[in-house]
């Protein structure tokens, strides 16, 4: 069974259609990233998957239910990270977690889900006196404590510095490894290029393009770049061969500051999302 399937998905504000037949699939035990800048639809989309928001039309499966009708067995397999932070000024970290856990029939333990989130030393603290990125560091325990089938992340690492970005990815990385399915949405490419098997990017209601980070909208059969410097100056070669370019470079004699560029995935995003702008 997939754990996410959409068919023709719409919603519309007003006379604004903010979802214009989203069609999306993702398999169990898959970490899947839904890219889109700000007023495509990720979000309205993320929320009618979530249960916070109706949908106007087309078909909606979350672990083969309708979220529109689920109950709250069905919410008990469910972890969200909202994109907001916690504030919950009079508890600490330990009693904020553990309040959530009472919520769930299976939970991890408190003080499991504190180390795991990087919050040991703050387990006694109150929530108050937490910096934002540590207030974030509670959200993603509280989408976690009730050991979710499905979690979603939105914009779950605004705030970590690099370091704790990184930890953050190998929690991510342990989760699916235990089986759970991650939706991811973020702004930062690197991110979903570390952490998702396959992406999607929406732009203006639609989805634009989907596939793995590697072939998402053509990239791996993207021309290259070859630079290089020579006796004639600077060259640039744009080509689908760069190996090819590169050994008859090597036979021509000395050049120097050879480089090979290959399409990023920021270069692919923003060339979808322009398309669409």
């Amino acid at each position: 069974m997939n754990a996410i399937e959409v068919r023709g998905l719409r919603k519309t504000y007003g006379g604004h259609t903010a979802v214009a037949g989203v069609d999306l699939t993702v398999a169990e035990g898959e970490v899947f990233a839904l890219l889109g800048p700000n007023g495509a639809g990720k979000t309205t989309t993320t929320e009618i998957l979530e249960g916070y928001r109706r949908r106007d039309g087309g078909e909606v499966r979350v672990l083969g239910v309708d979220p529109a009708t689920a109950d709250r067995r069905w919410r008990a397999d469910i972890g969200i990270v909202l994109q907001t932070a916690t504030d919950a000024a009079d508890l600490t970290v330990r009693e904020m977690v553990g309040q959530f856990a009472g919520y769930y029939p299976d939970p991890r333990g408190v003080d499991e889900v504190i180390d795991l989130c990087g919050l040991t030393e703050k387990a006694g603290a109150r929530i108050s006196s937490l910096s934002g990125g540590q207030r974030r560091r509670v959200d993603v325990a509280l989408g976690i404590v009730g050991r979710p089938k499905l979690l979603f992340l939105d914009e779950p690492t605004t705030g970590f510095d690099p370091e704790v970005r990184r930890q953050f990815w190998d929690l991510v990385r342990s989760l699916a490894a235990e089986g759970t399915t991650i939706l991811l949405t973020t702004h930062y490419l690197d991110e979903a290029e570390a952490l998702a098997g396959r992406l999607a990017v929406i732009a203006a209601g639609r989805i634009v393009a989907e596939g793995t980070p590697r072939t998402v909208g053509g990239r791996d059969r993207a021309p290259a770049t070859v630079s290089w410097v020579d006796a004639g100056g600077q060259h640039h070669l744009n080509t689908t061969d760069p190996v090819r370019a590169v050994t008859e470079l090597a036979a021509r004699g000395r050049v120097s500051e050879l480089q090979v560029r290959q399409p990023s995935l920021e270069d692919v995003y923003l060339n979808l999302i322009g398309a669409k702008a």
